[in-house]
């Protein structure tokens, strides 16, 4: 689907300048254990289904959203594993800020595929065999498999900077 109207019209007024966007990542594991992953249109990097929370929606109904729309699976969250911002330019140099929350979800059905113009591949990988990763998709995937009963989070006064990914 790609920038929401809510962004585009925002876009308008700023440009590439940086934006800070509230936004959401999932961690969907199926009966095999396999990740979910998709490969992103943009740049040809492998992720987590992600996408920013809409004016006005709870971020667990986002992340239920993102995944439908992004794989065309239906999910469950089921954990807020982690919160951390990030920053992130985009190939046509729209810089973005975002505030991520990553969730653990429930696979509930369907089949999984690309679902929009976001993606150009979604599969399934065994953690021990995931493709190269930024550091963002691999905190996202380590705290929502990890044992921690709260949501992790960066220490204060932590800065992170895209050179990180």
């Amino acid at each position: 689907m790609g920038a929401s109207d809510y962004i585009l019209r925002i876009r308008e007024h700023v440009g590439h300048d940086l934006l800070w966007l509230p936004s959401v990542s999932a961690v969907v594991r199926n009966d095999a254990g396999e990740l979910l992953l998709g490969r992103r249109a943009d740049d040809g990097r492998w992720s987590v289904a992600s996408g920013v929370v809409e004016p006005s929606e709870q971020p667990a109904t986002a992340v239920v959203r993102e995944v439908r729309e992004e794989t065309g699976l239906h999910v469950e969250p089921v954990r807020l594993s982690s919160v951390l911002t990030h920053p992130h330019t985009y190939p046509n140099g729209d810089r973005c800020e975002y505030l991520n929350l990553g969730f653990e979800c429930r696979l509930l059905g369907s089949t999984a595929r690309v679902n929009d113009d976001e993606s150009v591949a979604v599969e399934w990988f065994p953690p021990d065999r995931l493709p190269p990763l930024d550091r963002h998709a691999r905190l996202v995937i380590a705290h929502a498999l990890g044992a921690e009963a709260t949501a992790w989070f960066l220490p204060a006064g932590t800065v992170w900077t895209e050179s990180d990914d």
